[in-house]
């Protein structure tokens, strides 16, 4: 017995989602898509994705992307692209934590410091907490963000994650 034939409509919604897929990998650094591992056509067709700018071309080379990726197996670029997105968010938060780091040492809750040293063990104690008061002092006399940028860079550098 044949099995079902595949409707017109689960066909669309196929070559839809390659599109996406394809936009997400034209989106992508070329740094980033050089760890792919694809084929030298398609390599070309999203190079010149991302070179195109009016959107009918556009438009048709992404379609053309489509249909390209229609004869590969897409598991592994999904996975790659999941775990380039999991990159980005640990990314981001570790951004946030040194951000908040900052701005607690800034409102002078410099309880941070044995928070934050246990947490970076490269951390210089006596220039942490200078920076962490000087960065304090100009918050309160309302004066610009020089001290504060030198502190965010500072737990940038001796952040693990940073």
């Amino acid at each position: 017995m044949d099995p079902q034939p595949v409707s017109r409509t689960r066909k669309k919604k196929e070559d839809r989602a390659l599109q996406t897929l394809g936009e997400a990998l034209v989106s992508l650094s070329p740094e980033q898509l050089a760890t792919f591992d694809l084929p030298a056509e398609l390599r070309e067709a999203l190079d010149l994705a991302r070179k195109t700018r009016q959107h009918g071309a556009r438009r048709r080379q992404l379609q053309y992307i489509g249909a390209l990726m229609r004869r590969i197996d897409t598991a592994p670029i999904h996975q790659a692209l999941a775990n380039i997105q999991r990159g980005n968010l640990a990314k981001a938060r570790a951004f946030q934590r040194i951000e908040a780091w900052r701005d607690a040492l800034r409102d002078g809750r410099f309880e941070m410091i044995e928070d934050i040293l246990n947490r970076c063990p490269e951390a210089d104690r006596q220039q942490l907490a200078q920076l962490a008061r000087n960065a304090c002092r100009e918050a309160r006399r309302g004066k610009g963000s020089g001290a504060s940028r030198k502190l965010f860079r500072y737990l940038q550098r001796i952040s693990p994650e940073g």
